[in-house]
């Protein structure tokens, strides 16, 4: 028996991995592969095909041809059993038994191949011997790789042994600095300027050090190194130990930061974390009550139309400041959206406000709780889901084509008529480029972030009078499908629950309390994928 090639072909005859065991020239084996499709007549059940010269021994895999080319004096049964442990084999290897998954592992399906058969004859082995012959693990390799672990975790320790001896051995040199610095306070008689414009007794030895008094020498010390912008005072003859140093350092990072800014980066002058940074923070309550109607859009748009996700979810918040405006009624009045479903909290009298529209406690000699931090007590909620596409309130189109060395991006956003929107910010994401891309068109303000490869279309006011814009830009040539998915951001002041704080009523009668309610509409993830 000699096998002269176990192959994988595709139905037209497309070798996608061929393994020859014999000394064959690439034109011959093409040849026979190409000829295979044509010796498959259809509707037959036989697993072998013969020509004058050799003979096919095959076995389809879904949509290919797992193939044997042997010669003619080959046992036909030996040929069916290397058939078979080849057929079981494929699987452990190919994720996938098309073209694409055959592409993808071929080395390693050839590396199986050559385990079964060696010089035409097939071996006798099994498949998970293959397979562990395949991985050819090795014991002493493993425990390689545990001492070398071992001896880079006993490096890492002795490092980090070594770093704190060094830090402990800074902390006690700059004590016994400030120590040197308290010593000096009984010497002679030679005068400074302290950091606080006074003047004060010393020892001329030390007239350039620009401290202050004797009391508090340690602490204007230490202000003053802190400072990296400070200047030592007109009167001292030496600047402070370090203090060049750390000027040198402020005027190189100014210069690196004024290139980042150049280069259109957004430079954050307080990296300390914030709070407001990420959400702007509300004004303070300045009324005894406030109620806050606030809505989240959750929309997903497709870029072909259609709508894959629309979500909107609401929430009414009480904020009350004095104790003595706890016992009150709200009176609300919605649009009549019959797709939007409510749900109140559960100390809310249900049967009330299902019947008047009111908003009150099931007891009504306890008041709301007052003086609450934040967004308050939640009242109520709402969510509405839909797949009307005319409920969307901006619509993003995006069209590329490759011209060339070029492709063109023309967008554009058409805005419902029923919500006027402020803040618009399209975020479109770019290949990597050098610089930044070529807009040629825009209604708006557009800027580039290089960092993160993200061109956002900015426009301040959406209102009557632009409910469409476009933009259009330049970049290298890509595929369409970078320039997704499209985040938008936006903010209104309308709802689509249309939902309004009428009246506050009293339970212990006379005035009521003076009251004000906030409306807004912001995106929590509107895409267009």
């Amino acid at each position: 028996m000699v096998v002269l090639a176990a192959s994988i072909i595709s139905k037209s005859g497309k070798a996608l991995v061929s393994r020859q065991f014999v000394d064959m020239s690439r034109i011959r084996i093409e040849g026979y592969l190409a000829a295979f499709p044509k010796l498959v007549g259809t509707g037959k059940q036989h697993t072998y095909v013969e020509t004058e010269n050799v003979r096919y021994v095959y076995q389809p895999i879904e949509s290919l041809y797992l193939l044997l080319v042997t010669n003619k004096q080959s046992n036909i049964l030996d040929d069916l059993e290397t058939l078979r442990l080849l057929s079981k084999l494929v699987p452990e290897y190919s994720y996938s038994l098309d073209e694409e998954g055959i592409g993808k592992m071929a080395f390693e399906i050839l590396f199986a191949f050559d385990e079964v058969i060696s010089l035409g004859h097939k071996e006798n082995v099994t498949v998970a011997q293959v397979k562990q012959y395949c991985e050819m693990e090795s014991h002493e390799e493993k425990l390689h790789k545990l001492v070398l672990q071992s001896k880079i975790n006993d490096t890492k320790d002795v490092m980090k042994r070594k770093a704190s001896e060094i830090d402990k051995s800074k902390i006690e040199k700059n004590r016994g600095e400030k120590g040197g610095f308290m010593s000096l306070q009984s010497m002679g008689s030679g005068r400074i300027d302290t950091g606080f414009g006074s003047d004060t007794s010393m020892s001329s030895n030390v007239g350039g050090f620009g401290s202050g008094s004797g009391f508090g020498l340690n602490t204007d010390v230490e202000s003053f190194s802190s400072n990296s912008k400070g200047r030592p005072p007109s009167s001292a003859t030496a600047p402070p130990k370090g203090l060049g140093m750390k000027l040198g350092k402020m005027q190189r990072a100014n210069q690196f930061l004024e290139s980042l800014k150049a280069e259109g980066e957004v430079i954050v002058e307080d990296v300390r974390p914030s709070v407001g940074q990420s959400k702007p923070a509300a004004p303070p309550p300045t009324d005894p009550v406030t109620l806050t109607v606030e809505e989240k859009l959750n929309v997903t748009l497709k870029r072909d139309g259609g709508i894959g996700k629309f979500d909107v979810q609401g929430i009414l918040s009480l904020q009350i400041l004095n104790q003595d405006d706890g016992l009150i009624q709200v009176q609300i009045e919605t649009g009549g959206n019959p797709g939007i479903l409510y749900k109140t909290h559960p100390n809310i009298n249900k049967e009330l406000f299902s019947n008047e529209n009111i908003l009150g406690l099931k007891d009504p000699n306890r008041p709301f709780p007052t003086g609450q931090a934040g967004e308050g007590v939640d009242l109520l909620k709402w969510r509405m889901q839909s797949a009307d596409e005319s409920l969307v309130p901006l619509s993003i189109n995006c069209w590329p084509s490759v011209s060339g060395n070029e492709t063109y991006v023309n967008m554009e956003y058409e805005a419902s008529s029923m919500i006027d929107l402020q803040n618009v910010v399209i975020s479109v994401p770019l290949p990597p480029l050098r610089e930044a891309p070529s807009v040629r068109q825009i209604d708006g303000d557009w800027r580039y972030d290089s960092r993160n490869s993200i061109l956002e279309w900015s426009i301040e006011l959406i209102d009557s009078s632009n409910r469409s814009g476009s933009m259009e830009f330049v970049v290298p040539p890509v595929d369409a499908s970078t320039f997704f998915p499209i985040s938008v951001r936006f903010a209104a002041t309308s709802t689509f629950s249309d939902l309004k704080v009428v009246n506050i009523l009293p339970l212990r009668g006379g005035n009521p309390p003076k009251f004000s309610q906030r409306i807004s509409l912001s995106t929590e993830n509107y895409q267009v994928v």
